[in-house]
């Protein structure tokens, strides 16, 4: 098998209706060769805390060291991994502004960050990508169930 086959890729999503309301959040997993798909949902919560969760809740059932290359719509976590995050932690995981949210999931997310090779990528959201629509439709399905 070589590298490329290796790499799990994962495109994520997380929804609320209202925002803060119920909360669905979806992952779509794509490794060699095989589709899956997991979901979740909260009665009360909000959309940033359902996209923290989707790709949470995917790179838990990674084995050790996986290659992973996770593909979000959300800014808030693309950024808050690849930028913000290490400034958090440099400060005690608080934002320059005081409280962070969702601390419970950036802290679970920061040690996924140390078991596995992520890789992250952000996706224009409602772009036509097939796995990021397929994400986007199960997290939404998740808001009426």
């Amino acid at each position: 098998m070589n590298k490329v086959e290796n790499i799990t890729h994962i495109y994520t999503d997380g929804s609320c209706d209202p925002n803060p309301g119920r909360g669905g959040w979806a992952a779509v997993i794509l490794n060699n060769g095989r589709e899956d798909s997991i979901v979740g949902s909260e009665e009360y919560t909000t959309n940033n805390r359902m996209e923290l969760a989707a790709a949470l809740n995917a790179l838990r059932r990674m084995p050790i060291q996986k290659p992973v290359h996770v593909h979000t719509d959300s800014q808030y976590l693309q950024k808050g991994i690849t930028e913000w995050l290490p400034k958090w932690k440099l400060r005690g995981w608080k934002r320059k502004g005081g409280v962070l949210a969702n601390l419970d999931l950036w802290q679970e997310l920061d040690a996924q960050l140390t078991r596995l090779n992520i890789t992250w990528h952000w996706v224009k959201g409602h772009a036509g990508n097939k796995y990021n629509e397929k994400a986007n439709r199960l997290a939404q399905a998740q808001l009426r169930n």
